[in-house]
């Protein structure tokens, strides 16, 4: 439970000005972030409270300034930016509250010194992109590490020669105090749920999934027991079951007393675990209220808008009523009888027609195994056997580690295929050579999940667009800007963002540009690698929108990854589930998602947030009472 239970029915309020809390541990008072050359501020006259045991979501889009509040207020933004206003933190600490250490300290403006201390041991930081946060020559145990040294008594005490003690005995002490913070690490990896926590901790980031990375991350910040955390963006682009767990780790540590500042755009997050909410848009905040009460009643028409955008696993809503008076009058769950559920999502091509051994993709068999030097070999892969046909979008969902890339890799090559065959239109893959695969490349558009790495920063966007054009085609220069420009106005994109670089475009713009680069050919195939992981929901929304619009118009088929189960039933006709390399389930969309037969689909589709506070708590209270199991089946005595 909750040591602050959230609180139905409050108001919310249209100002960001707010009365000061004193039980705030971390109080954000007017901070105002600039940056030099630009017209407007960043963040203008930013007021939060962080309280222990209390979950503050801070929501807007990309760009609405919600990052840069925090990290100007930790000083983690660089000198061109200019902070003003004040961020006071509680030291309270009994018998560290010295002259030289006061109570509260205001971190903007603090020296070096000051802000060393602080963070990582008062205030841990959890960053969306963990790859680009850790460092990648350490090993993750070697990091964590360094953070407790960094703040240990200790080690600081040594460092600074207060101790006077023989060379014997500073040996034996340095031992001790490696095993003990060999102890701690790997207690911290434990915690955060990562399994074989010696391996982890030897590891290098390059060699962990993008979930193991998050969790590692999240093992950092909490390896001195900070009063806050400042969790950005922590579950962005990981699947539903590591999404949960993430979430599950925050809800625990807030249980403890810390406060955590959440910065999200998903706001199916922001219903399940925060306890208030404010609302940013443009550097302001233009709402604020309990979590219960912004989902209820929003009051500013960017909120509804947030809210409108967000996409509704309507599979998950068919499959359970739960509960949702908040009088809690309601303490039955019921199954609904999905025999009679309509299927809302794409409806499945005409497969009539074409001959049952003719697919635009069939893969038989399919192993991939990954090997390297010093390292057990990897099988990613494991007797995958999948068609697409033509015109037809087919999901592909599963956890991190799952394979779903791998899959995804193979088809254009860029995966050497370890056994088994992978046809794409009527030509082999494996094993084949650059000369035979030229036909299957430009028949086959490419977008991948994180655009700012798969466009080239150097070149104009125009430039990329044009590339397959130049490589594939024999259009003339003339006839390929006209191509370019007709591309731009296919993903909604004006002529104008043929000169800009990448750097400056946002992330939705970004990824259409990839969408026009993947369809500048043609192609009968597409494959989207997690497209929408990264985009807040007005953008997703948006670029979902746009997908499935052009390919209605152009007709091509597709192979759509991701981890997002509501996206895969907005968007694919038939979904192929996958765990450890292997299919465990396949189907027609709606009816994997509402109707699982495998316990690992119905884990997944339970570990899938609803954006309706209330719901989501209900659903936790099932669980502990017994009337729902953790992956979401009915318990057989309700």
């Amino acid at each position: 439970m909750r040591s602050q239970p959230r609180r139905a029915g409050s108001s919310t309020t249209l100002t960001g000005q707010q009365g000061p809390r004193p039980d705030a541990v971390l109080s954000l008072k007017d901070v105002t972030v600039r940056f030099s050359g630009a017209p407007v501020a960043a963040a203008e006259a930013v007021n939060l409270d962080l309280v222990p045991g209390r979950v503050l979501a801070l929501v807007g889009e990309s760009g609405s300034g919600k990052s840069v509040t925090a990290l100007g207020s930790l000083g983690l933004l660089p000198q061109a930016a200019t902070v003003s206003g004040s961020a006071l933190l509680s030291l309270d600490e009994p018998g560290r509250n010295t002259d030289e250490m006061p109570s509260v300290v205001d971190l903007v403006g603090a020296d070096r010194p000051m802000l060393d201390t602080v963070r990582g041991r008062l205030v841990g930081t959890i960053f969306q992109e963990p790859s680009s946060a850790l460092d990648p020559l350490l090993s993750i145990g070697a990091q964590i590490r360094e953070v407790i040294k960094a703040h240990s008594d200790e080690t600081r005490s040594e460092a600074d020669g207060t101790r006077s003690r023989s060379d014997e005995t500073r040996s034996r002490s340095r031992i001790g105090s490696r095993a003990r913070v060999r102890g701690r690490v790997h207690e911290l990896l434990g915690r955060v749920g990562l399994p074989d926590v010696e391996r982890i901790a030897a590891s290098y980031p390059h060699q962990l999934s993008g979930g193991q990375l998050q969790r590692a991350c999240m093992a950092l910040a909490l390896a001195c027991n900070p009063k806050v955390i400042i969790a950005d963006e922590p579950t962005t682009a990981l699947d539903v079951t590591v999404q949960a767990g993430i979430l599950d780790l925050l809800r625990q540590v807030t249980d403890e007393g810390m406060a955590v500042l959440l910065i999200t755009h998903d706001m199916a997050v922001v219903a399940d675990i925060a306890d208030e909410v404010a609302v940013m848009r443009k550097g302001r905040i233009v709402e604020r209220g309990s979590v219960d009460a912004i989902f209820s009643d929003p009051q500013h028409p960017y909120t509804r808008q947030l809210l409108d955008a967000v996409p509704q696993l309507d599979a998950l809503r068919q499959t359970l009523d739960l509960p949702n008076t908040p009088d809690g009058s309601s303490d039955k769950v019921e199954a609904v009888d999905t025999s009679t559920v309509k299927a809302n999502g794409p409806s499945a091509p005409d497969t009539t027609s074409l001959e049952p051994d003719r697919p635009l993709v069939e893969v038989t068999d399919l192993d991939v195994v990954h090997r390297a030097r010093r390292r057990k070999p990897v099988h990613a892969v494991r007797g995958v056997s999948l068609a697409i046909a033509p015109g037809e979008v087919l999901g592909l969902v599963g956890e991190s580690g799952s394979g779903k890339s791998t899959i995804a890799g193979t088809l254009t090559g860029l995966v050497p295929v370890t056994s088994g065959s992978v046809r794409v239109a009527g030509v082999e893959v494996a094993g084949a050579s650059r000369h035979v695969m030229l036909p299957v490349r430009r028949s086959t558009g490419v977008v991948y999940q994180n655009p700012a790495s798969a466009l080239n920063p150097r070149r104009t966007v125009g430039a990329s667009i044009a590339e397959p054009l130049m490589l594939h085609s024999a259009l003339d220069p003339a006839r390929r800007r006209a191509r370019v420009r007709q591309l731009l106005e296919q993903v909604e994109l004006p002529e104008s963002m043929a000169d800009r670089y990448p750097h400056q475009m946002s992330g939705g713009q970004r990824q259409r540009v990839a969408i026009a680069r993947a369809l500048a050919l043609n192609p009968r195939l597409v494959v989207a690698d997690e497209p929408t992981s990264a985009l807040d929901v007005s953008v997703q929304a948006k670029v979902l929108k746009l997908l499935t619009g052009l390919q209605a118009e152009l007709g091509f088929a597709c192979l759509f990854v991701s981890h997002d189960l509501a996206v895969i039933e907005q968007i694919a006709a038939r979904t192929v589930v996958l765990s450890h390399g292997r299919v465990v389930e396949q189907g027609a969309t709606t009816q994997v998602l509402s109707q699982p037969r495998q316990e690992y689909t119905r884990r997944l589709v339970a570990a899938v947030p609803l954006p309706d506070p209330v719901a989501q708590r209900n659903r936790r209270a099932a669980v502990v009472s017994g009337a729902l199991s953790p992956t979401g089946a009915l318990s057989p005595t309700v």
